[in-house]
């Protein structure tokens, strides 16, 4: 057949840049803005004070105060994501200021319409997200330095104080840790394509390594947040109001609709990453477990949605290692699944320790807590007790995630 006879249609090739993803950052908003444009100081003001807001029970008030802006003058993604993060937190310290117990029904206009706008101009939902909490929340203190945890700071913070810092920088380093892996994944689809067997092979053995680097990455949650500041002072701040029992009816924004809305939490599920190395290995989870990671999806930015769908679409990987003759190949791919069955192990273990376990410490005590945690802690929250911030059933969801990752092996 001639080239070009348009005939025949050639996959475009995966290319990072179509999918707002960097080469050197992966998903990581690069350098993100720290500052908005000068009409939008009254937001920017509040957001660098939240945490002492929410300590003194002052930050509704504040909001009420806030003069009505409109996010029409935002230029740029840059921006408005930014916008988003800060409006997002400003959301989360207004709804849970007042513990669980203490919740609205409205957020008011001069918070919910702009927060609106923005989140319809970036196709997010109109709540805080991963895409916020670590991709775009996020700065170098020496700008000329290392991607390291010492040299680095959030952008907006809530109450928790270097437990909130570690726990989203430390997220933030599992995030950058995959990056190999994620290049890993174009090289993967365009060997296949090219029934290239050594580019391949080469591809799976990145993956794999990127992957166990992403555990060692989140080894160092242990060195950088506190179990009993993250369950009885951060975590009801990453809380939805979908399948939430303290907000059981969701949320009226104001000035945009007359009926509550309900959306969920902040969740790991909302990392693209798991989800983008599931689809080129093919990993298929259970019916209830894939139709929650799916409707995770709706909390990523469009782009990077878009780049787990493409995924989705390019010649299956397993099959192509399943009908290879290449022994490496198959051993390669199994040394990615099991990394990421170990992962997601890991997290398991994670979970354990700074919700169960630290449940139960709660429950047992909590008189000591206020002093580690650096304000006055209420009654630790029960809501989500069994449920992740997502709205999950946190063990049954993650175990069965990890047990069909390990299902995905083949076998000799």
């Amino acid at each position: 057949m001639e080239a070009g006879d348009g005939t025949e249609e050639t996959p475009l090739p995966l290319l990072l840049t179509r999918f707002q993803l960097s080469e050197e950052y992966g998903f990581l908003l690069p350098s993100p803005l720290t500052e908005l444009p000068a009409p939008y100081g009254p937001w920017m003001e509040i957001a660098h004070d939240l945490p002492q807001l929410i300590a003194s029970r002052r930050l509704r008030s504040q909001v009420h105060q806030m003069p009505q802006l409109s996010a029409r003058h935002l230029r740029g993604h840059e921006e408005l994501h930014l916008a988003h993060l800060v409006l997002s937190f400003i959301t989360m310290g207004y709804l849970w200021q007042e513990g669980e117990e203490g919740t609205v029904k409205v957020l008011p206009r001069n918070l919910a319409v702009p927060f609106w706008e923005v989140s319809q101009a970036l196709g997010l939902p109109p709540i805080l997200s991963h895409a916020d909490f670590v991709l775009a929340n996020w700065r170098r203190k020496n700008p000329d330095g290392p991607l390291e945890i010492e040299n680095l700071d959030t952008i907006i913070s809530l109450p928790g104080g270097e437990s909130l810092r570690g726990f989203i920088l430390v997220t933030l380093l599992v995030e950058k840790a995959a990056v190999p892996g994620i290049k890993a994944i174009v090289r993967a689809i365009g060997a296949i394509l090219q029934l290239n067997e050594e580019t391949l092979h080469t591809a799976l053995q990145e993956l794999a390594e990127a992957i166990g680097d992403m555990s060692q990455a989140l080894k160092r949650m242990h060195d950088h947040v506190d179990p009993a500041v993250f369950y009885t002072v951060i975590r009801i701040f990453l809380s939805g109001w979908k399948d939430n029992p303290a907000m059981p009816e969701g949320l009226i924004y104001e000035g945009v609709s007359e009926e509550p809305m309900a959306y969920s939490g902040g969740s790991a599920a909302q990392s693209t990453v798991l989800h983008a190395f599931d689809e080129l290995l093919g990993i298929r989870h259970s019916e209830e477990s894939t139709a929650f990671l799916h409707r995770m999806r709706n909390y990523m930015p469009p782009p990077h949605r878009a780049f787990v769908e493409e995924i989705h679409r390019a010649p299956s990987l397993k099959q192509h290692v399943l009908s290879s003759r290449d022994a490496r190949l198959r051993t390669a791919y199994n040394q990615c699944v099991s990394a990421l069955a170990d992962f997601r192990s890991y997290h398991i273990t994670i979970v354990t320790k700074y919700i169960s376990t630290a449940a139960a410490k709660a429950k047992a005590g909590p008189a000591e807590l206020g002093n580690r945690a650096g304000l006055s802690v209420g009654k630790p929250p029960s809501a989500l007790e069994a449920k992740g911030t997502g709205g999950s059933h946190i063990f049954s969801f993650l175990k069965s995630v990890r047990d069909t990752t390990r299902e995905g092996m083949i076998s000799a």
